[in-house]
């Protein structure tokens, strides 16, 4: 604990407060922990105090994304800054030479699975010395299909080691995992996943061709930091990027179909607040600490509730407020339902009509540009929704 006060912190998270002892005595842990939670801190205490240089590769840490891989690796250098560790990051989109030449004198790797086990299969890196390893977004692992090269990496390293699993749900698949790989495991939970106080969720009812005027009109009235536009395909998250931009707003795109050079450089500039608002899919919702977001746009509603969390995740963060804007057409009523059903706490006031500007879309791809309705009165036909000023689901 008094590591994180030394970073700057007045007290620790939930999840710090809960998992780090645990992890100082050596067990085993499985933590359930959003996205922010402070997750990444509390393994890296149990890293730093356990792992020393030029001892070889000593911690292993996954995860399913490259933007996560680079996050954790750059926020562990931070912890690690006075004990002079080697702590790289390998993926894959990037050339396996260098990692190559700096695996040999690693202590801590940060690896996606593909990537790892290809190093693996090269007989590039030694997991001999391993005697830490951390599961990262672990339930992501299985819904990115990661699971088989997780298991075969796992298996590789020594049986004597301290393995953490940190996940946004403790699934009966992660039970199931752990009671492979895991030793009497511990359990910790981090209860607040969403701070109610600080977080406002509204909805807006709009016809799916006025969608993109709306928005726009949002962004150019609402008072704002950093705003998260997210999208549920590579295409519509190109062409909302691409509109805004048409229409003077500072929007940049990110999605799995760019380069790992282009997400890099993508992310460089939102967190350093050159470009205003990024239209992302949820590959930037899960795990990237991006600060001063001060509003969440869901331009499309996800299938998965638990995708929901994680992209309002990303704002109301450290006591700050935060503020989520869902703009529900025809086919996203089915899946707001569901979050409403799942995570009945969340209150969602819906937002009266409005009058804005039509915006002709730009063309891109297969998205056909079209002149859009002048009417405002766009939630008429939608009267199982207009029935409430508030969405309030409370437990009987």
């Amino acid at each position: 604990m008094e590591t994180i006060k030394k970073l700057g912190f007045d007290k620790p998270t939930e999840i710090q407060e809960q998992s780090i002892p645990y992890i100082m005595e050596g067990k085993d842990v499985i933590g359930e922990s959003a996205t922010g939670s402070g997750k990444t801190l509390a393994f890296g205490c149990g890293i730093v105090d356990k792992v020393f240089p030029k001892k070889g590769l000593q911690a292993l840490i996954l995860t399913p994304t490259r933007e996560l891989a680079e996050q954790v690796k750059d926020s562990l250098k931070q912890l690690a800054k006075n004990k002079n560790l080697n702590i790289i990051s390998i993926y894959g989109g990037v050339s396996i030479g260098n990692q190559i030449d700096m695996l040999p004198k690693s202590e801590v790797v940060i690896a996606t699975p593909g990537r790892l086990l290809d190093h693996l299969q090269r007989k590039t890196i030694n997991l001999s010395q391993v005697k830490l390893v951390v599961l990262d977004e672990a339930d992501r692992m299985f819904d990115m299909g990661f699971i088989e090269d997780v298991e075969k990496i796992i298996r590789a390293c020594p049986s004597k080691r301290q393995t953490l699993f940190f996940s946004a749900t403790i699934s009966p698949r992660i039970i199931n995992l752990s009671r492979k790989y895991m030793v009497h495991p511990v359990k910790v939970f981090a209860k607040n996943m969403v701070d109610p106080t600080k977080l406002k969720q509204v909805y807006y009812q709009v016809l799916k061709n006025l969608k993109l005027s709306l928005l726009t009109h949002l962004l150019n009235n609402e008072k704002s930091g950093l705003v998260m536009v997210f999208c549920n395909t590579r295409i519509n998250t190109d062409f909302v990027a691409k509109n805004l931009k048409a229409n003077d707003i500072d929007a940049i795109p990110i999605h799995g179909g760019l380069s790992q050079n282009k997400r890099t450089y993508t992310m460089g500039l939102f967190n350093k607040e050159k470009v205003g608002v990024l239209v992302c899919t949820d590959v930037a919702s899960r795990g990237l600490h991006v600060e001063n977001v001060s509003h969440i746009y869901n331009y499309e509603i996800p299938k998965d509730p638990k995708d929901y969390v994680h992209r309002i995740g990303r704002t109301a963060r450290a006591g700050h407020e935060g503020k989520v804007v869902n703009l529900l057409s025809d086919n996203d009523y089915g899946s707001f339902s569901n979050i409403l059903s799942e995570y009945r706490m969340f209150k969602i006031e819906r937002m009266k009509n409005i009058d804005f500007k039509r915006i002709s879309p730009v063309k891109q791809g297969r998205e056909r540009g079209r002149n859009e309705r002048s009417s405002s009165n766009f939630s008429e036909n939608r009267s199982r929704f207009g029935q409430k000023k508030r969405f309030s689901h409370k437990r009987r």
